[in-house]
């Protein structure tokens, strides 16, 4: 720690003696000047120990010496030094009540020991200090590394607590608790999720200054990696702000996370390439050699149902300019945000996943009814519920559960749902959804009313000139599956009638309705374009 008033008084060289502000010793001391100005404390920073002879005061003037007293209080300074025997052979009662009533320690210099000696004694002191502190800062990252060595980032935030006095807690990418040192900190460490995910909103490197959850502690919070979007987050939490020797344990234990950090970074690439060779055996109808290529990689996934999702952005990555360039950026932090939920999930869960990467999409596969499924439709309605204009548009579509013989199937259904998904404005759509669902929603695609549109065209234009009612008579003869007595009831008309009318129908549209295909179409067609003539 840096000298105090009362090392300073107990310097065996210095022979100062206190006068005042006996109790108020422990202050440490930043600096020691001496300042014969009748007001200094515009040159004064805090933290000093003013050293006077009184040369310009006049120190035997009560109401003076209490206004001046007042002043230096005021500007921080931590203590009074008054040099006596060479303006005064004493220092004046008046100086001496003024610096009791204020509470500032008043140091008597006796006339042998020079003010520079008492900037020296000061100077080396802090000098010592902060040799100290930077010694103890080498020994601590000498201690930061053995434990990332042996024990991990575990163990690094055991050595880090135990360096600062405090906690440590590591987050993953989604701002998860990944480790925590002591085991109570864990708790404490989840309470600050909001804090850590604002932080990796931020360009790496950042770092904020939080207070703990109920103003427990001082909560420092560090952003882990090099790329654009951080990898990780550091906590450390303490009870009051850390000094020299615990500031570089913790620039330290930075420094060394986000070497491991990249090192993994590293790995993941690689395992993300043995992941696409993966899914293209898969996909080719090899399921052994992607087997063997896999390995223990991702565990049993190869060997239980699982589902592939297949997710894109709205915008392409493409374009020139600033804007394109700004677009594809969004993008890929939606594709990347979605990885990272996916496998800070499989990370918690210990489940195995296999997310690959191809250029605008992101295919994952995951195992059936797992909580990495979850994470990724949790993630996809969790943006589109908090969209921005400025956000990648994300759309996901997920097969249904599937083996290792049926991935080319699983991967066409999982694009089928994302193409509904993307026509009905839906971030996630799954395809047994669609099995399940009605296929009317799938109409309102704008090449199916042009269809519509042109094959219904002939019969509207007839309709227009009131020559008849055929679009109608056609709708009614359809829903009754070509029942002439009941869509002639429908109608109030004659089956006769009707059975005119849908020869013109057969005549105008040049096909015959006997096709099953041709009343298949005109029976999507009239759907299509219903809410156009309402």
């Amino acid at each position: 720690m840096p000298p105090t008033l009362a090392s300073l008084v107990h310097h065996s060289a210095l022979k100062l003696t206190v006068r005042a502000g006996e109790d108020r010793l422990d202050a440490p001391v930043r600096w020691a000047h001496a300042s014969e100005l009748a007001d200094p404390v515009p040159y004064m920073e805090g933290g000093e120990l003013l050293l006077i002879t009184a040369l310009k005061l006049d120190a035997e003037d009560r109401e003076a010496m209490r206004r001046y007293v007042k002043r230096l209080a005021g500007a921080g300074v931590v203590g009074l030094g008054f040099a006596v025997g060479v303006h005064y052979d004493d220092i004046p009662e008046a100086l001496v009540e003024a610096a009791r009533e204020e509470g500032l320690p008043l140091l008597e210099v006796p006339r042998r020991t020079p003010f520079l000696a008492i900037s020296k004694a000061v100077s080396a002191a802090i000098a010592a200090d902060q040799y100290r502190a930077v010694t103890a800062g080498f020994a601590a990252q000498r201690e930061l590394t053995r434990q990332t060595l042996t024990d991990g980032p575990e163990g690094l935030l055991a050595a880090l607590a135990s360096q600062v006095d405090g906690w440590a807690a590591l987050y993953d990418a989604s701002g998860a608790v990944v480790a925590a040192a002591p085991d109570w900190a864990g708790r404490r460490a989840a309470r600050l999720t909001a804090e850590v995910t604002r932080l990796r909103e931020r360009p790496a490197p950042a770092s904020s200054v939080v207070a703990g959850p109920e103003n427990e502690d001082r909560v420092e919070l560090h952003s882990l990696g090099t790329g654009r979007r951080p990898r990780a987050a550091l906590a450390v939490g303490t009870a009051s702000a850390p000094g020299t020797a615990e500031r570089y344990a913790v620039h330290s234990a930075v420094a060394l996370l986000t070497l491991t950090t990249e090192r993994s970074r590293s790995l993941h690439a690689a395992e993300q390439r043995i992941g696409a060779a993966v899914l293209r055996m898969l996909l080719a109808g090899e399921p052994d050699h992607a087997r063997a290529v896999a390995g223990d990689l991702y565990g049993g996934l190869l060997d239980a149902p699982f589902r592939i999702i297949v997710a894109e952005t709205g915008g392409g990555g493409g374009g020139g300019g600033r804007g394109g360039r700004a677009q594809g950026e969004a993008n890929g932090d939606a594709l990347g945000a979605l990885a990272e939920s996916a496998e800070s999930a499989a990370a918690r869960s210990g489940e195995p996943v296999l997310a690959v990467p191809e250029g605008e999409r992101l295919v994952v596969l995951a195992a059936d009814g797992g909580t990495v499924v979850s994470a990724c439709c949790e993630h996809a309605a969790a943006r589109e519920a908090a969209r921005r204009s400025d956000d990648g548009e994300l759309v996901v579509g997920l097969s249904a559960p599937a083996g290792p013989i049926a991935a080319s199937a699983a991967y066409k259904q999982a694009e089928q749902a994302l193409s509904v998904a993307r026509r009905r404005g839906r971030a996630l759509v799954e395809h047994e959804q669609m099995a399940a669902g009605s296929v009317l929603p799938l109409l309102a695609d704008d090449a199916v009313k042009a269809f519509a549109d042109g094959l219904l065209r002939a019969l509207r234009d007839h309709d227009a000139t009131g020559r008849g009612d055929l679009v109608a008579s056609l709708r009614a003869w359809l829903s009754r599956h070509g029942q002439w007595d009941a869509a002639a009831a429908d109608l109030g008309v004659h089956r006769h009638t009707l059975r005119y009318r849908m020869r013109r129908v057969e005549e105008i549209l040049g096909r015959s309705l006997d096709d099953p295909d041709v009343r298949m179409e005109l029976w999507l067609a009239l759907k299509a374009t219903a809410g156009d003539t309402a």
